[in-house]
């Protein structure tokens, strides 16, 4: 791993007079054999990636198979109903849009998983637009970004199967408010406060897919995950401490998902997925996979 806590990412840093997303530059030079062109190209076509899935959700047909996904994204975008500001229309509309097209089987960046593929774009994508944020900055947020996921993967979980919900838009969102914080020139200790706000806003999401669908809650809780990303990243740009350190909200987060009824972690026996309509679909889209599968024998 490249680090075993933040405090030693801040450490290293801080001695070696280091930028946040250097080490973790060098870290995917080294795990990749590639060279640091390399590395820089693979983001930027993450990036392009990234862009693309709101554009493409914001534009296309989005519905689902099940038909739990229909154009969410496209209605929150057109509403002229504004709830705050045009800003924060765009933000929640953007990672609507992303996520919906892993939903309808489009391309997306797992960021950390494809669960959690709306959130970094929808945050990053508004960022940009908001503050004019020049690609390099955001290459290396993506960095930052890309060294919290490690962190969380190594003390906790970033996959809902084994931490819930909190693990995957949780470790998202954690993410995607440290490359908030980056951009905006907030120093280490503000970007890692910025982490563990996001996180204890996070704890104890359950992850409970409709119908075993990566689609209800997943796609709105996008939203909602972006959204306290950013207001992780002003909190924490404003010098308001998280009180509790970024490590030990980690290792909360790791404890509160081990301790997780096994029916609360992706197996779709709770929750949303175990109430009446939650069955009801369930049984509906089994049947419509029967359907299909009948379909292609005949053919």
């Amino acid at each position: 791993m490249l680090f075993e806590s933040f405090k030693e990412w801040k450490d290293y840093c801080s001695a070696k007079n280091m930028p946040l997303w250097e080490p973790v530059l060098n870290y995917e030079i080294k795990q990749k054999g590639a060279t640091e062109e390399d590395i820089w190209s693979g983001l930027g076509i993450a990036w392009d990636v990234m862009k693309d899935a709101v554009q493409t959700g914001l534009e296309e047909d989005m519905k689902s198979v099940s038909g739990m996904i229909d154009n969410g994204a496209k209605k929150v975008y057109r509403n002229p109903i504004t709830v705050l500001s045009p800003e924060f229309q765009k933000l929640v509309s953007r990672a609507l849009a992303a996520k919906e097209v892993n939903s309808c089987m489009g391309r997306v960046v797992a960021a950390p998983t494809a669960g959690a593929s709306g959130i970094l774009p929808g945050v990053l994508v508004t960022l940009q637009e908001i503050h004019q944020t020049e690609k390099d900055t955001i290459l290396k947020g993506l960095l930052i970004g890309a060294g919290v996921a490690l962190i969380l993967e190594k003390r906790a979980s970033i996959a809902g199967a084994v931490g819930g919900c909190q693990a995957e838009t949780g470790a998202a969102a954690a993410m995607a408010s440290a490359a908030i914080v980056f951009s905006l020139g907030g120093d280490i200790d503000q970007t890692f406060n910025a982490v563990a706000i996001t996180i204890q806003c996070m704890l104890g999401l359950v992850c409970d897919p409709v119908a075993g669908l990566v689609e209800v809650p997943c796609v709105v809780r996008n939203a909602s995950a972006a959204s306290i990303a950013n207001s992780s990243a002003q909190i924490a740009l404003s010098n308001v401490s998280a009180v509790i350190p970024v490590d030990e909200c980690v290792e909360a987060m790791g404890e509160i998902g081990q301790s997780m009824d096994t029916k609360y972690k992706e197996t779709a026996l709770g929750g949303l997925a175990a109430t009446k309509t939650g069955q009801a679909i369930s049984n509906r889209v089994l049947i419509q996979d029967i359907e299909i599968l009948d379909d292609e024998d005949v053919v």
